[in-house]
């Protein structure tokens, strides 16, 4: 008896089991929510209607609230030659009953300038009518900067290899800005034969305050900096687009020979860009930056360096090459300038003993490692045959003979 009641339990047992999983296997699964793809196909129609100079189009996709806006900035990208605009939706966030909230990569990308897009990411809010969904904000993520035509009316100069970009602007300064970069981009070819577009494009906003907007960074960080390179090191073809943003306080200051050596140094940074990676120290890419600029001007190392120069002669000669981190904005004035200095110094060295095309191949053999460690070494040992210990020695001697 016992052991026919064990055999009825455990049949029961088994009925019971079955039958949990016929219910469960009777379940429907959960439905995807739909919002990301229709949001997706929204802003897809939205871009496409930009690029096609769209007005009705582009304003279809938007709250009427949004219109105002919207009409001054597609006036505005106008004046911008795109060859690309896109949305890449990352994130939807369901707030509520036909509201969501979206962030998205913005890709744009401007014709014959571009391999890649230049990139932001945006949030935006959304609310469904209907059946349909509509942008009623759209608006930078944190941290992310401005776009220039977001800053006000842009006004376009195109150059032989350059394309300015202004805001608050006359086209008499950005005209002298493309002369400028015009003939930094064969200076630049010149001594660096790479795979790169061979054109630039320079944005000059109306303030430092408005180059600290398109940086996403405080403009104190910039306020003695006349320019800088946005970009992705080591990014490929398909990396985000370098642009060169002035800072038309300190640029416009400076005389017409630091003009010229602004952007050639900063033009040196984009043809360099995928060569340049994290095995790369920065005393490495901004001195050879510089280097460049200098190349062929004629001056002397007490004219170029004359903060390092100033502390050789009272006794405080380095002892090591600069870190990354003397190159940090918003500090020491002078000791950020000393160590521009010493690594322009050092590309020179290098060039003046073992000759310009060792300097390009050491520069490109450091990118190439595939970290900071041992980088420097590796490419000192098997491009110039020498050690850290001995090149930081022959690098003070040469520091001595120019500057003391």
């Amino acid at each position: 008896m016992a052991g026919q009641g064990c055999g009825a339990a455990r049949r029961a047992a088994v009925c019971l089991l079955a039958g949990l999983l016929a219910l469960v296997g009777c379940t429907a699964p959960e439905q995807p929510d739909p919002a990301p793809r229709e949001i997706q196909t929204l802003l897809d129609r939205h871009a496409r209607a930009l690029l096609d100079r769209d007005e009705t189009g582009y304003l279809a996709a938007l709250d009427p609230a949004l219109a105002p806006a919207a009409r001054t900035e597609f006036d505005r990208l106008a004046k911008i030659p795109l060859g690309g605009w896109s949305y890449r939706v990352t994130d939807v966030d369901r707030a509520g009953e036909g509201r969501a909230t979206a962030r998205a990569e913005l890709g744009y990308r401007i014709k014959g300038y571009d391999s890649g897009p230049a990139t932001t990411e945006r949030v935006l809010d959304l609310t469904e009518r209907d059946g349909h969904w509509y942008v009623t904000g759209d608006r930078p993520a944190a941290g992310a900067p401005q776009q220039l035509w977001q800053q006000g009316e842009v006004r376009t100069v195109t150059g032989r290899r350059s394309l300015v970009l202004g805001v608050g602007q006359s086209e008499e300064r950005l005209r002298e800005i493309a002369a400028a970069a015009d003939r930094a981009v064969p200076a630049v070819g010149d001594a660096w034969q790479g795979n790169w577009a061979g054109r630039i494009v320079v944005l000059v906003p109306a303030s430092v305050e408005a180059m600290g907007g398109l940086l996403g960074a405080p403009a104190t960080s910039y306020r003695g900096i006349a320019a800088v390179t946005t970009g992705e090191i080591g990014g490929g073809p398909q990396a985000p687009a370098d642009r060169v943003i002035i800072n038309p306080d300190a640029y416009t200051v400076l005389g017409a020979f630091g003009r010229q050596m602004v952007l050639t140094h900063e033009t040196t940074h984009v043809a360099t860009r995928v060569q340049t990676t994290k095995a790369t120290p920065v005393w490495l890419s901004e001195g050879f930056a510089d280097w460049v600029a200098y190349r062929g001007t004629g001056r002397t190392a007490a004219q170029a360096a004359p903060e390092l120069r100033r502390a050789v002669r009272a006794g405080d000669l380095p002892a090591v090459l600069p870190g990354d981190d003397a190159f940090a904005f918003g500090g020491d004035a002078d000791a950020l300038a000393r160590a521009y200095e010493g690594g322009w110094l050092a590309c020179s060295l290098i060039a003046e003993r073992w000759g310009e095309a060792k300097l390009t191949a050491f520069y490109r053999a450091v990118g190439a490692h595939p970290g900071r460690a041992g980088a420097v070494e590796k490419a000192l040992q098997e491009v110039l045959g020498t050690t850290p210990e001995s090149f930081t020695a022959d690098w003070r001697d040469f520091l001595r003979a120019r500057l003391g």
